[in-house]
């Protein structure tokens, strides 16, 4: 069986790309950071076949003996501090985690067997936060970086390691610029779930409120679950190259929060939505929109849930679980 080895494991793609590997009759191996994580547990719960491995991108030696234990075939690098919010506030951490962590995954595999006579095929997490304010749209693997957060920075040293990595030592690694990608699994801190869950409360009668910044920011996005399947097809090629992965459709704030409210019967979103500065960014991306077609012709890749249906799944999961919590029966 192929084995696979997944950082970021505890995360939502981490989550869906362990899922759909398995699925594909791999072995499994997640890495994990620290001890007595909660999320580690519930990881399990749900995905028993998962194989923790202990590890820290910030650590060169965990990670070589993560690789050692592991002797995976293929190499997800997923893990990252991911909220671009957040890199604002910690900088210097966002930087040695998501930048110079892919440097040292990339260092493991060189040391531990990612030449060309042992080939162990690396997948980079790159992201739309790299083109920041775009010099044209929609963006392509062509389409320069302007990146306009410590984390859409992190992203582009990570993006350009790994390409100085395959074409210095022909390791076979790969990037996927992935636009934005949502699900039931995302992070509460993360606007999309952010939205879906207070209008779900809100439409419980346990929250009376929701707090945001900008309205206006457009973004492409995706369902996370479809965009792990292109992760998985690029390291299945013969040669190592880079893709955006997109739905090349932009949809504004303001429209999910109008789609959110509307699945729980409210038509009149305004009457619970207040804008704060303080969840403006310092320097905002206001349009981000991906073109796929180069990961449409050669990959074969395709989406399958649309904007609407991804936010429809995201309320009415976030229905179910508040409606759990609070012991209330779901409204029809």
């Amino acid at each position: 069986m192929p084995r696979a080895f997944i950082t970021g494991i505890t995360g939502q793609d981490g989550h869906h790309l362990a899922e759909f590997l398995h699925s594909e009759g791999y072995d499994v191996y997640g890495m994990v950071k620290g001890q007595s994580n909660p999320r580690i547990a519930e990881l399990l719960e749900e995905m028993p076949y998962i194989e923790t491995i202990p590890g820290d991108l910030a650590d060169l030696p965990s990670l070589v003996a993560a690789l050692e234990l592991s002797q995976p075939d293929e190499v997800y690098n997923l893990g990252a501090i991911s909220f671009v919010a957040l890199s604002f506030n910690q900088a210097e951490l966002t930087a040695n985690v998501t930048g110079l962590g892919v440097l040292r995954m990339l260092e493991a595999i060189r040391m531990v067997g990612g030449t060309q006579n042992n080939p162990i095929r690396f997948y980079q997490a790159s992201s739309s936060e790299m083109f920041g304010k775009v010099r044209e749209t929609p963006q392509t693997e062509m389409t320069p970086f302007h990146p306009r957060s410590p984390y859409g920075c992190a992203k582009v040293f990570g993006h350009d390691i790994t390409v100085n990595y395959r074409e210095s030592y022909g390791l076979f690694a790969c990037s996927g610029i992935l636009f934005n990608h949502e699900g039931p699994r995302r992070g509460i801190e993360f606007v999309t779930r952010k939205v879906t869950n207070a209008a779900a409360r809100i439409k419980l009668g346990l929250q009376h409120e929701l707090v945001m910044g900008t309205l206006d920011t457009k973004r492409d996005w995706g369902f996370a679950g479809d965009y792990v399947k292109a992760m998985w097809m690029m390291l299945q090629q013969d040669e190592p190259d880079d893709f955006v992965i997109a739905t090349g459709k932009t949809h504004s704030i303001e429209e999910l929060v109008n789609l959110a409210f509307r699945e729980v019967g409210i038509d009149d979103w305004s009457r619970f939505v207040r804008q704060d500065p303080k969840f403006f960014r310092p320097a905002e991306v206001d349009l981000l929109i991906g073109d796929a077609t180069k990961a449409r012709e050669q990959l074969g890749w395709r989406t399958e849930v649309d904007f609407e249906g991804l936010v429809k799944t995201m309320v009415a999961h976030d229905l179910q679980i508040e409606a759990k919590k609070a012991g209330i029966d779901v409204p029809s």
